[in-house]
């Protein structure tokens, strides 16, 4: 009975031990469920033309521009002007005290008409003389006196008729009219001040401004690298390259656009640039001389643009640009690019990219250098994921 009860015992403990040592063979890490690469979008790089332009700071200017000031001195007897309205050249501005040049005009007539009044009898007494010299009637002395007294009288003539239109002229300048047409300012005399002629201060400014000139600045340094780009072939005329378009202080683009009408032929020497005038008609006269704009200038069509999404672009730790591509065994390569500037939402890029890259645009966060990546059309990847939301949409209401 006792080893009937002992050979249980055993046999249990001895199933109990085996069950242990089974058990502990059979335990160990799970299997790792397969990796799977992860999936980024990606578009095909493609040389494509691009018409290229720049903006530049200016400024606008009058295209005329003419200080009012008299030319003869005098009390001013009355202003026949508005400030701030349009004049034609030839309408008179300011009307000077007229009669002391009325005076010396009047004076000048007189003496002119005694001149002349003095040369018929001179004339008729060379003449007499003239015929009297063959016969000895008169001496040769007699006549060269009287030759002399006839050219001595119409030269005294010449010089009294020269008096009168001197006398005129200043007697016209007591009516100060405007030298050019356009929009006269603020008046700096009032009447009955004194005046004198070229004096220093003007009386008011003159100023047309349609059209309008606007000057604009360009870096020599720009104007060398366009030069290059044009004798290497990589950019191109496109139409018309004096069309320049403009945009206001505000931002907002002004409607009509305007003409380059030529390069300064000097560079600043302590800007290192160079001033480019432009001409914009302004018959509204919404632009005003001295304002802030930008110009819109064409450079020309880059024929081999290669243009990449700026969500594509990244920088290192050193501030360069970088971007990730996949090749052709599947695996991501990280490539370091030269941007040129930024059009829109795209890079134009100058080097690091050529025709037929696989750019990663969607996924750079889960794509590594180096590593396997499952490559879909960047298009492609988004309907994906809109369709994903749809359907997940679609089922949360229950």
């Amino acid at each position: 009975m006792c080893r009937t009860i002992r050979f249980q015992v055993v046999a249990t403990v001895t199933y109990l031990l085996v069950g242990s040592v089974l058990a502990g063979c059979n335990s160990g890490p799970p299997p790792s469920p397969p990796q799977v690469a992860p999936e980024v979008a990606v578009i095909s790089v493609s040389p494509t033309p691009v018409s290229l332009t720049t903006e530049l700071p200016g400024r606008t200017s009058a295209y005329l521009e003419a200080e009012v000031r008299p030319q003869v001195s005098g009390i001013i007897q009355s202003r026949r002007f508005e400030e701030g309205q349009d004049v034609v050249a030839g309408d008179v501005l300011y009307q000077l005290d007229p009669a002391r040049y009325q005076a010396v005009y009047e004076q000048a007539q007189a003496a002119l008409a005694v001149a002349e009044a003095q040369v018929p009898a001179l004339r008729a007494r060379a003449e007499r003389h003239a015929k009297a010299l063959p016969e000895r009637a008169v001496s040769q002395q007699d006549y060269d006196e009287a030759a002399a007294a006839l050219k001595q009288g119409e030269a005294t003539v010449a010089l009294r008729a020269a008096e009168v239109e001197s006398a005129r002229i200043d007697l016209s300048y007591t009516s100060i009219t405007a030298p050019i047409s356009g929009r006269i300012g603020k008046s700096d005399v009032t009447v009955g001040a004194l005046v004198t002629a070229n004096q220093p201060s003007p009386l008011a400014t003159i100023r047309q401004f349609d059209p309008i000139y606007v000057d604009v600045t360009q870096s020599s340094a720009e104007l060398l690298r366009l030069k290059r780009a044009f004798e290497s072939g990589t950019l191109s005329a496109n139409g018309d390259q004096r069309t320049v378009r403009l945009l206001l202080e505000d931002g907002t683009p002004y409607p009509l656009e305007g003409a380059l009408q030529f390069r300064d032929i000097t560079v600043e020497p302590t800007t290192g640039s160079y001033t480019l005038r432009i001409v914009f008609a302004n018959p509204e006269h919404l632009l005003l001389p001295g304002m802030f704009v930008r110009a819109i200038i064409q450079e020309g069509t880059a024929t081999q643009a290669i243009l990449v999404p700026q969500e594509a672009v990244s920088r290192n730790p050193k501030g360069e640009a970088v971007a990730l591509v996949v090749d052709g065994e599947g695996k991501v390569q990280q490539r370091m690019l030269t941007l040129s500037r930024a059009l829109g939402n795209q890079w134009l890029v100058s080097a690091g990219l050529t025709a037929g890259d696989q750019l990663i645009v969607e996924g750079t966060l889960r794509a590594r250098p180096g590593t396997a990546v499952k490559v879909v059309p960047h298009g492609a990847a988004r309907k994906q994921q809109a369709a994903g939301n749809a359907s997940s949409g679609a089922a949360s209401p229950e």
